[in-house]
C-alpha cells in the first residue's frame, strides 16, 4: 500500500509534479511536429503560402511563427522560462483563429483550440517541479 500512496492522496506533489510533465512535453511536441518542424524544413515553400495578416512581410511573418512553433516548445519541454515561452505560441494560436481564420468552425479549429486551452494552462501553472526550472526551486517532491 506505500506505494500506492502518492496516486491515492489527491493532493500529491509527485501526481501534480508528473502531471505537469506530462502536459508539457506533449503539448510542446504536438505543436512542433505537426506545425514548426514542417514550417522550418520547408521554408521556401512556407513563404509562399504563409498568411501575413499584419503586412509584416512573409519572411518576418514566418520567422515569428517559427520561433513560437519550434523555439518555444523547445523551451517549454526544459521548463526553462516555460510561463512566457507559452505566449509567444497563444499569440499565434489566436492570431490564426481569430484573424487568420474566423471563418473555421469549432471542429474545424479543434486543434489549435486545444492547444489554446494546453498552452493556456501551463502559461497559468508553470513548468512544475520536473523541470530545469524546478531543479533550482527549494520546494522538494516528496
Amino acid at each position: 500500500m506505500p506505494r500506492l500512496k502518492p496516486f491515492l492522496d489527491a493532493q500529491s506533489p509527485i501526481l501534480t509534479a508528473s502531471g505537469l510533465l506530462f502536459l508539457r512535453v506533449m503539448a510542446a511536441l504536438l505543436l512542433l511536429f505537426i506545425h514548426g518542424l514542417p514550417k522550418l524544413l520547408n521554408w521556401s515553400a512556407e513563404l509562399q503560402r504563409i498568411e501575413d495578416p499584419f503586412g509584416l512581410g512573409a519572411p518576418l511573418t514566418l520567422g515569428l511563427a517559427v520561433f513560437a512553433e519550434v523555439a518555444c516548445p523547445l523551451l517549454l519541454m526544459l521548463g526553462v522560462a516555460a510561463r512566457l515561452a507559452c505566449l509567444p505560441v497563444l499569440a499565434v494560436l489566436l492570431i490564426a483563429l481569430l484573424v487568420v481564420h474566423p471563418d473555421w468552425t469549432l471542429e474545424q479549429g479543434q486543434f489549435a483550440w486545444l492547444l489554446v486551452a494546453l498552452y493556456g494552462g501551463l502559461a497559468l501553472t508553470g513548468p512544475g517541479a520536473y523541470s530545469v526550472a524546478g531543479l533550482f526551486c527549494r520546494s522538494k517532491v516528496a
